[in-house]
């Protein structure tokens, strides 16, 4: 059973570490049975330290320890003292040498932290706390070294031996072994380390830095999969070039080095000139990768080379400082892809993903600030809140800053901090620096949680021409912040006439609890647009009547605004027809609502990314965060009917898209190309909407069959429909679809994601069913996200079936998850933490299955504390 009492950490208890290490030389004697690691450091008091304590705690978990020496004398047993999580050396010299021996079973490490095997390859996970499970070290982040690697490994099983830095040795040894011995000139913490050593295949390239300087590309995957590498190369150099031309930093290694592994917690790891990668991000070719997976691949490529200076060169001081390199890095990848493909449509996508995933978080029993104040476990910070939000409070700065002067922050900001371990504090002096802006009152953004609301009243004076907008802001008590202070919100606004007609455009600074702004000179009454570009991670409430809705839809100039527009008023109409929906009234589309998409179809077509946008209904995750308490079945139904409503008023004009854009030309990954496929696709997906799809099926039929063996992104999408509509064909089409690609793993976790994200109401049964094929491997957690998360964590409509199965199966797989890898079992319990959202009878049903958990015998801390916070159980200090 999960205690309570778990003591957590804090951040004002931060103290210097009371010993640092200069170097280390670690030597690894890899085996399939075990693996000896050996550690020498370097070691000394740290001299800003105020701690008298002469004896040094180090960190390990997991570890069979076999000898330690101190200055070469070999200590026995009373000389120091051992824990489950800890190794503490008693009366230790201010300078000295340590040499630790431990041994460790790489091949049962189901968590994949640490070092353990896939896919019969050793590799590492160190990050945030993995390194304690390899040697006894310091595991913090503000305990930097230089590193030397040797790895020991057979030469026939592992011919392939890589680690940090550049390779400075190579030799043949006895009884077909071989070693390589890598040095990262860099100082770096323990959780940057990475050691891969398999039988892999190389794609090579190289880039010429702006410098002049080459440098090897190599990327490592496993046999048969290296005609999949292409597009993540390309990637590769386009992201070097980038940030040597965006932020000016230029790459510092003579090697850059990705390997994609099949068992990967996360989506990758930027460990110092060894990236380590979830094949899902590295692997792409047209037969096997959708378009969607295209943009993942290069967007996650970026995020993980960006690192090499927002987080590996200078990096954070404790984990509370998590969003100094995540935050940060999440908005130098987001304006990568918004640079490298459509601005509008990335911030579009970027605002969806906070809006799902970080707006729910802050709203519930797990919000926590961007830099939070106490963990217990803190992998369970890895959150959208440090992530996401973390980036849009990177993008406020910038915002307030202007471009030019915060590209000025930025390059003061690595120059001072270069090789360093540091805190937001000195990021944001930076910036105060740079501009000469006091940000005190903007840092209310990294300490408080909670989504601000704006409530924005107007008047308009006819008679001086005078508009005044009153604005006010507010942000809900959280249980750890029961009062909130204003804070600093920009918003970018503009003022549009009744044609349509921009009048004027500005920045306005929020600070106070209420603020006006007065506009003169307005001859008429204006319709405002607000938050534009979504300027601030915040909600907006302005009484928009329908026709300023579909004027900002139809006119305005920012973009996103009009998107936006468009998904306010579908909001509103939606809502509105679930009061009739529960009210047993017949339910009626406004014919203006169709004849707007119908006006969208027929003048958007030069812009089909954006069109597909604009055509796309707000998301019944989405629907359900703006009902005080979710009506499953009532958003569920009434999307359906808006959805089926539009297909039969416009199927002509939908069909005749479709066809327009169609074609069986060879597959190409560029803008254009991918704006036809997502446009034609999203019609078929309208048309399959029909209560009587036969005139269509045979379109999305043929489709699938021309498209299986040549285009995932046509065959997938074709295949969705099909999966969704209750027809003899549905079987067919998904056992093609695994007979052609049962032996690609990655294709296979798309098969079983569609099944688990289905709307029909076999699903639940099919989802356990799937289970026990022979395909799903509960240790991998691609296939736990494919199918568990997608159906826990996207399937609304059948996850909350109404007598609680899809709620005891999702708290029965994270029990038996929680046994193999915590990481990913909290992960998935995450859909039960929103239990108080929803009606009686399901808050009763999901608030069972949580207890049911905590009540575990052998439950981990990472689910411990999630589940314990989701039921308002207070974590104290012992």
């Amino acid at each position: 059973m999960y205690n309570t009492n778990a003591k957590p950490v804090y951040l004002n208890e931060y103290k210097v570490p009371p010993y640092l290490i200069d170097t280390v030389h670690l030597e690894f004697a890899l085996g399939e049975d075990a693996t000896f690691v050996t550690s020498k450091l370097a070691i000394r008091a740290n001299p800003v330290s105020l701690e008298s304590n002469p004896h040094l705690r180090l960190d390990g978990e997991m570890l069979e320890l076999v000898s330690v020496v101190l200055n070469d004398q070999k200590l026995t047993q009373e000389q120091y003292q051992k824990t489950d999580e800890s190794l503490t050396i008693l009366n230790v010299p201010k300078t000295f040498n340590l040499e630790i021996k431990t041994r460790i079973k790489p091949h049962e490490n189901t968590a994949l932290s640490g070092l353990y095997q896939s896919s019969g390859n050793f590799c590492t996970q160190c990050e945030a706390q993995g390194f304690r499970r390899i040697t006894y070290y310091l595991d913090r982040p503000d305990v930097m070294a230089k590193f030397t690697t040797k790895i020991i490994a057979d030469k026939k099983r592992y011919p392939i031996l890589l680690s940090n830095g550049n390779l400075i040795n190579s030799e043949e040894l006895s009884n077909g072994q071989h070693s390589a011995t890598w040095v990262d000139p860099f100082k770096k913490p323990c959780y940057l380390f990475a050691l891969v050593a398999g039988d892999l295949e190389c794609a090579e390239d190289h880039f010429i830095t702006s410098s002049g300087r080459r440098v090897a590309l190599r990327i490592y995957v496993e046999h048969g999969n290296l005609d999949k590498c292409a597009h993540a190369m390309q990637a590769v150099k386009k992201a070097m070039r980038w940030d040597e031309e965006k932020f000016g930093r230029e790459y510092d290694l003579d090697i850059y080095m990705i390997v994609a592994v099949s068992d990967f917690n996360m989506g990758a790891m930027e460990n110092k000139g060894l990236n380590i990668f979830n094949t899902q991000y590295i692997l792409a070719k047209p037969e096997t990768a959708t378009d969607i997976d295209y943009v993942h691949i290069e967007s996650v490529i970026a995020h993980e080379y960006c690192h090499n200076w927002s987080g590996n060169r200078i990096t954070c001081r404790d984990w509370f400082q998590l969003s100094l390199k995540e935050g940060l890095t999440i908005f130098r990848d987001q304006s990568f892809t918004a640079d490298t493909t459509s601005p509008t449509v990335t911030r579009i996508n970027d605002v969806i993903d906070l809006r799902a995933s970080q707006f729910p978080e802050d709203a519930g029993p797990l919000a926590h600030p961007v830099r939070p104040e106490s963990y217990v476990e803190i992998n369970n910070f890895y959150t959208s809140t440090v992530y996401n939000k973390g980036a849009e409070v990177i993008r406020m700065q910038q915002t307030l800053l202007g471009d030019d002067v915060f590209r000025k922050g930025m390059d003061l900001y690595f120059e001072r901090y270069d090789g360093q371990a540091v805190t937001i504090e000195e990021f944001v002096k930076s910036m105060e620096e740079a501009s000469g802006m006091d940000l005190k009152q903007f840092r209310l953004w990294y300490s408080q949680a909670g989504t601000p609301q704006l409530d924005v009243t107007d008047h308009y004076d006819a008679n001086e021409k005078k508009y005044t907008l009153k604005i006010k802001q507010s942000c809900s008590p959280t249980p750890q912040q029961p009062e909130k202070k204003s804070f600093h919100i920009p918003v970018k606004m503009g003022l549009l006439d009744e044609s349509g007609k921009e009048l004027m455009h500005d920045l306005l600074h929020i600070k106070d609890a209420e603020q006006e702004f007065q506009f003169n000179n307005i001859a008429s009454k204006p319709i405002p647009s607000l938050l534009r570009g979504f300027s601030a991670p915040v909600k907006i409430n302005y009484p928009y009547s329908d026709d300023a809705l579909q004027l900002l839809f139809k006119h305005d100039t920012d973009l996103f605004n009009r998107w936006e527009a468009g998904q306010r008023y579908t909001v509103k109409l939606i809502l509105n027809l679930i009061k009739d929906y529960r009210s047993n009234k017949t339910l009626v589309l406004p014919s203006d609502y169709i004849a707007i998409f119908k006006h969208l179809i027929e003048t958007m077509q030069e812009d089909k990314l954006l069109l597909s946008e604009m055509l796309t209904l707000p998301s019944e995750k989405y629907l359900s965060e703006q009902m005080t308490v979710v009506d499953i079945e009532a958003i569920h139904d009434v999307r359906e009917f808006v959805l089926k409503t539009l297909a039969e008023n416009l199927q002509t004009l939908l069909f005749d898209v479709y066809q327009k854009n169609h074609d069986n030309k060879s597959y190409e990954v560029t803008l254009e190309a991918v704006a036809k496929r997502q446009l034609k696709n999203l019609c078929l997906t309208y048309l399959m909407m029909l209560d009587n799809p036969e005139k269509y099926k045979p379109a999305a039929l043929a489709q699938f069959k021309t498209a299986l063996k040549i285009n995932m992104t046509d065959t997938m999408s074709a295949l969705r429909c099909l999966v969704n509509t209750d027809c003899p064909e549905r079987e067919e089409v998904l056992t093609q679809f695994y007979q052609q690609w049962q032996n690609d793993p990655l294709v296979i976790d798309k098969w079983f994601a569609l099944q688990a994200s289905a709307k029909l109401p076999d699903t639940l049964s099919r989802v356990k069913s799937l289970l026990q094929h022979p395909a799903f491997d509960i240790k991998n957690p691609n296939k736990v996200y494919a199918l568990i998360g997608a159906f826990g964590h996207r399937n609304l409509v059948r996850f909350h079936v109404a007598n609680g199965e899809g709620y005891q199966f999702l708290a029965d797989c994270v029990r038996k998850l929680d046994t193999l890898n915590p990481q990913v079992a909290a992960r998935m319990v995450t859909p039960l933490s929103q239990w108080q959202r929803y009606d009686s009878k399901r808050q009763h049903l999901m608030r069972d299955q949580l207890e049911s958990i905590l009540r575990t015998k052998t439950i981990s801390r990472d689910v411990g504390e999630l589940v314990s916070k989701s039921l308002l159980v207070n974590i104290t200090n012992n």
